[in-house]
């Protein structure tokens, strides 16, 4: 688990500029990761695709919480997650530890989750938004930066919570 204490000012963007990202979809999703995937290699991101492959009925869980494993491990800078309503998904990912997934349906949610929630992982509904809407998003949440200070302080709270209860 992440135990680092969150950073009052705000994280930095690597040294590179972009990010490690995982990104995990089910079915009702697979279509919108799909199209997401050249919107995140042309903004010259390192992309890790854990599933699934087509429209097939998986579960849900699995990529879910694939997703939520490898960004609280630290072996992913953010996730992206996309099912149906994007509400199976943020459910999953918010069980693991450290994690901050945001089901997010406009551009206002998206900037805010990360101004004021520092979310790690942006949740999409593939069923409910535009493609175009939906890959405006996906920009506007990887440019917007973590406003810290009193939103640190509440973000701590909620770290220290999570320590306790999981050791």
């Amino acid at each position: 688990m992440n135990k680092k204490p969150i950073d009052r000012e705000g994280p930095s963007r690597p040294a590179s500029g972009c990010f490690k990202i995982v990104i995990g979809a089910d079915h009702g999703g697979w279509e919108l990761k799909e199209a997401i995937k050249p919107l995140l290699a042309e903004l010259g991101h390192q992309i890790e695709d854990v599933g699934t492959g087509n429209e097939a009925s998986v579960d849900y869980p699995d990529f879910g919480m694939a997703v939520a494993s490898a960004v609280s491990q630290g072996k992913a800078d953010r996730g992206i997650l996309v099912c149906g309503t994007g509400i199976g998904m943020s459910i999953v990912a918010n069980k693991q530890p450290g994690i901050r997934a945001a089901l997010c349906h406009d551009l206002y949610t998206t900037r805010l989750s990360r101004e004021h929630n520092d979310a790690n992982i942006l949740v999409l509904g593939g069923r409910v938004l535009g493609k175009g809407l939906a890959l405006e998003m996906v920009t506007v949440w990887l440019e917007t930066e973590f406003l810290g200070g009193r939103h640190a302080r509440r973000l701590e709270k909620i770290r220290e919570w999570e320590e306790r209860l999981c050791g």
